[in-house]
Parts: C-alpha cells; sequence; structure tokens
C-alpha cells in the first residue's frame, strides 16, 4: 500500500468552513432570508474593501444596507460563544492534527477571531485574522501570512474554504482548495474552480491522506 502523504499544514477558513455562524446571523437578524441577505451585502463589504476596516463596522454597514436596526449587530456579537461547528468538523481536525499543523485565517477581527478559534478544541499552530494581516480576504497578505508563521511553502499545505472569494486568494499563493459548501451557495462570479467542492468535510481526510510528495520534516 502507499504510505499516505499529507501536506505540512492545512488552513482554515473559520467562520464558515468549520463554524456554522449563518445560523447566528440568521437568529440575529430574525429570519433566514433576513439573516442571507445580511450576510451576502457584508461578504460584499467585507471583500471589496481591501485594507482592514473593523470587522464589527462592517458588520453594522451590512445590516443597514438590508434595513435592519443596529440591535441586530449587537445581537450577533452577543450570540458569539454559541457558535456551533458543522457535522464532521472536530473528527476531521482530530484525523488531521497528529499528521499536519493545523492553522486558521479568518475575516474578522483579532478578539472575535481567537474567541471563535477557541470553540474548537485544537491546539492551532497558528491564527491570522483579518486585523492581524492589515487586509481582508481574498487579498494574498493573510493566507501568506499564516504560512510564514508555519514555515510552510504554498505547495505545502491545503486551504479549506467556506466560500468561493476564498478561490481568489487561495489560487494566486498557490494553494489547493477544498471548498466546503455546506449550504449549497452558488460560486462568485470568476471564483477559480476548487480542487474540490462537497457539502460535507467527509472528503477532506481522504483528498489530504493522498496529497503526495515527501513529506518534510
Amino acid at each position: 500500500m502507499t504510505a499516505a502523504a499529507y501536506p505540512d499544514a492545512v488552513l482554515f477558513d473559520l467562520l464558515t468552513a468549520l463554524l456554522d455562524s449563518w445560523s447566528s446571523w440568521n437568529r440575529a437578524a430574525g429570519s433566514d432570508a433576513a439573516g442571507r441577505a445580511w450576510r451576502a451585502a457584508y461578504l460584499r463589504l467585507t471583500y471589496g474593501c481591501g485594507r482592514y476596516v473593523p470587522y464589527e463596522q462592517l458588520v453594522r454597514e451590512a445590516a443597514a444596507q438590508v434595513g435592519l436596526p443596529e440591535s441586530a449587530a449587537n445581537a450577533l456579537e452577543a450570540d458569539w460563544l454559541n457558535l456551533t461547528p458543522w457535522p464532521g468538523a472536530l473528527d476531521a481536525l482530530r484525523a488531521l492534527a497528529p499528521h499536519c499543523k493545523l492553522a486558521v485565517v479568518t475575516n474578522c477581527s483579532t478578539r472575535l477571531g481567537s474567541q471563535a478559534a477557541a470553540l474548537l478544541p485544537v491546539q492551532w499552530d497558528a491564527i491570522v485574522t483579518a486585523e492581524e494581516a492589515g487586509v481582508y480576504k481574498p487579498d494574498p497578505q493573510p493566507y501568506r501570512l499564516a504560512l510564514d508563521k508555519l514555515g510552510v511553502e504554498p505547495g505545502r499545505a491545503a486551504f479549506v474554504a467556506g466560500s468561493s472569494y476564498d478561490m481568489f486568494g487561495t489560487a494566486a499563493v498557490g494553494l489547493r482548495t477544498y471548498w466546503h459548501n455546506h449550504i449549497g451557495l452558488p460560486p462568485v462570479d470568476g471564483a477559480p474552480a476548487p480542487e474540490i467542492e462537497a457539502a460535507s468535510l467527509d472528503r477532506l481526510e481522504p483528498w489530504l491522506a493522498g496529497f503526495g510528495g515527501d513529506r518534510r520534516h
């Protein structure tokens, strides 16, 4: 049998690929439809603004754009520590931990990113937020900062995306990408295709086990 050949590191989007933040946005907005409209407006602001603008500010601006009161943003933050992992997320992380460095690259403030990452019982090797990087994904800088912290080259790492916006950045950096498209979002126009798109994380560990190449120690 061929020995498993995991990458040196796996980087994860946090709030969409690993944690179900959609339910929190929907609760704060008062309905699924309002929550999705709010989240879509936020994504457009976040991925379009480039240089870091406080995450909490963008959340409030997006709420105003779709006619939600400021209390919705307050409710979202109050619910932050109730974010829950998607089914299979913890199993996938535990399966990978003996083989790969694990990192988070997330589009939020350092305060909220650290709190959300701590909800997953994992020893993270790096947590990179947009605030720390000074720019939002899909700018290449947050991904590169995580790789620099890990001491891993892009070709020896993989990324698990929660949004097709991420593929613009991972393609620019050279990260092979698994899109965990749990809620079945259509890809953003022009987004490069991931290597795998799946509604669950079931295929992640087998894909990474066959990543290929000799391990660097």
